[in-house]
């Protein structure tokens, strides 16, 4: 630790820190970063959460990258990703990875930086519009520069004017300032690449939204640092050049130049004669005609060309020395076309020679990228169908399609049996073993599947059928009361009984015997409320007593003294009772089940399949 400096012992001192270091970073003097970091890196290294590891790995790859260890801050940078992906998903994590991708960016690793500017942004679009921060906007503002410097900039213009809002609704001016004064600047860099491309009319546009931009932020209440003010100043003239406004334009650029030559930074002298020479140019062919061809009649004209042409050879050299890779092609392409236009062919030709070689090692760097982020999508895209097919296979029973054992566990646990009933219906087809073995195998897996077709078309809308093992089936029934599950069980039952099982080659008939049991909320401790497990339980229970009555039957409920005769069912009186309100008919409290059974398979109206449970149609004719 520094000798004098206080311990930062609690967040709001390592969040203050955090955005001087950021301010600083966004300098043109690095050795300032480094001498600010050498103060509180201690401190972030030792706050010991995710959050303040994943800054301390970031702060030490930006210094590492001033002193050129382009190797090491890699390493950094990694090892600040996975401290950010301890962090929650929120604009904090999405600074972190903007400041990353510009860090990458910086050390000329423009796939890593890619990566990052994707998952930042995908971030930033996460956080509620309603919840404006400064890590938003500090987010959308380094995603800006990355982007920029990664040659997407119609991207890094709509980052930064994302960020403006966020600014515009934080009410900080210096942070209103900066961003106003990057959109200005984002859109005067736009505006020259639409103008090279022969769009003057949409490149006048965008140069006049850099003028508002420069406009509104001269208009706010805020002194910005000398540097930051000369960095507007040059843009707000580069923009006046795009919209064609020269008049008092040159003057002024020159002023500004002169003062940032005498107490400015190498990039920002760089592109100060970079904005100069663009006017000089257009005042040039303005004087005689777009192609500089009659220049030498004009000595004024002449004399703009040349100045404008060694401001260009300047500008190149000061990017090349601070690493400014994209703005010294500029500078490159722009010599190469304004000596040619001078007529100069050999000076015109090492310039586009140079700027060939510089890009077309841009161009394959960028075609590995591409190619790698293809095969890294191809391969998520695999993984993901892979996934999609193992969750499938874990979840679904082959031979019927119906979901299986796990998959009707997890839902049995998802439900909240003590706030709503639910009733389980556990069906066995009777004597199945005989079905394999009369016939074959192949019969029996028939059966299945027509017995999964048959619960799927006669169980009501919304429940839910499983292949629980074997020759097992179970069915759950939602808010169903017990005689609502009897009945569509009965109407199961029925379809299995009357069902052509001779088209499968099957001699004899094949029927189903089924227990139910149902859950019914209640007080804590009181009998009605159970567990998933205890319900199926009293199901299977049921489904067994069915069995010993002779099978091809529903049974649930206590047993009642009755004849054994094949479809009969028995609950006790009072929920014979329930049942019969249930089905709508007015009936004498003690009236059976099976008289509502019957109702229902004698009625002349012939159900639609999966039809939900009507308690005022079910005495229809």
């Amino acid at each position: 630790m520094t000798t004098g400096t206080p311990a930062l012992v609690d967040d709001a001192a390592l969040a203050a820190a955090r955005w001087a270091l950021l301010e600083a970073s966004d300098r043109e003097d690095a050795r300032a970063f480094v001498d600010s970091l050498a103060e509180v890196e201690v401190e972030f290294a030792e706050a010991g959460t995710p959050r303040w590891t994943a800054w301390s790995h970031a702060f030490t790859a930006r210094r590492l990258l001033v002193g050129d260890e382009v190797r090491a801050a890699g390493d950094e940078v990694a090892a600040a990703r996975a401290a950010a992906e301890a962090c929650p998903a929120d604009a904090e994590r999405a600074l972190v990875l903007a400041y990353l991708a510009h860090l990458e960016v910086s050390g000329d690793r423009f796939d890593a930086a890619l990566h990052l500017a994707v998952d930042a942004s995908l971030l930033t679009d996460q956080v509620p519009a309603d919840q404006p921060s400064r890590e938003l906007h500090q987010a959308h503002h380094w995603l800006s520069l990355a982007l920029t410097r990664l040659d997407l900039e119609e991207l890094a213009v709509a980052q930064a004017l994302r960020g403006q809002r966020v600014a515009s609704a934080l009410a900080d001016p210096a942070d209103c300032w900066r961003l106003l004064r990057l959109c200005a600047q984002q859109h005067a860099e736009l505006a020259q690449t639409v103008h090279r491309r022969g769009d003057d009319a949409r490149a006048a546009r965008l140069a006049a939204i850099a003028l508002r931009c420069s406009f509104a932020a001269s208009d706010l209440d805020w002194e910005p640092p000398e540097a930051e003010a000369d960095l507007l100043a040059v843009v707000h003239a580069w923009a006046l050049t795009l919209a064609d406004d020269l008049d008092g334009t040159l003057p002024a650029l020159r002023r500004v130049r002169g003062r940032v030559e005498a107490t400015g930074g190498l990039w920002l002298l760089g592109y100060a004669d970079l904005a100069l020479a663009r006017l000089l140019t257009r005042t040039a062919a303005h004087a005689v005609g777009p192609a500089l061809a009659g220049v030498t009649a004009d000595p004024a004209a002449a004399a703009a060309a040349d100045e404008a042409t060694d401001l260009l050879v300047a500008a190149a050299g000061a990017f090349a020395a601070v690493g400014d890779h994209r703005r010294h092609r500029q500078c490159l392409l722009e010599l190469g076309q304004t000596t040619a236009q001078l007529g100069r062919a050999a000076e015109a030709l090492h310039w586009l020679e140079a700027y060939r070689a510089d890009a077309s090692r841009m161009h394959l760097r960028g075609r590995e990228l591409w190619a790698e982020m293809f095969v890294r999508r191809s391969r998520l895209r695999e993984a993901e169908r892979q996934a999609a097919v193992a969750r499938r296979h874990a979840l679904e029973d082959p031979l019927t399609g119906l979901g299986n054992r796990r998959s009707a566990e997890r839902r049995l646990g998802e439900l909240d049996l003590a706030t709503r009933p639910l009733s389980l219906a556990v069906v066995d087809v009777d004597r199945f073993k005989t079905v394999n073995d009369d016939n074959s195998h192949l019969h029996g897996d028939a059966v299945l599947r027509r017995l999964a077709e048959l619960l799927r078309l006669h169980c009501r809308t919304g429940d839910q059928v499983f292949r629980w093992a074997g020759d097992e089936f179970l069915v759950l029934l939602p808010d169903a009361t017990e005689a609502q599950a009897v009945l569509a069980m009965e109407r199961l039952r029925h379809a299995v009984v009357h069902c052509d099982w001779s088209e499968l080659g099957i001699a004899d008939p094949v029927t189903v015997s089924i227990g139910i049991a149902t859950s019914h909320p209640g007080t804590a401790g009181s009998p009605g409320t159970r567990t998933w497990r205890e319900v199926f339980d009293s199901a299977d229970l049921h489904l067994f007593t069915a069995k010993r009555a002779g099978r091809d039957r529903v049974r649930t409920g206590a047993p009642t003294p009755a004849d054994a005769s094949p479809g009969s069912t028995r609950v006790p009186s009072q929920q014979a009772g329930a049942a019969s309100s249930a089905a709508g008919t007015p009936r004498a409290p003690q009236a059976s089940v099976d008289q509502l059974v019957a109702d229902l398979l004698g009625a002349r109206v012939v159900r639609p399949s999966g039809w939900a449970f009507d308690v005022e149609d079910e005495g229809a004719p």
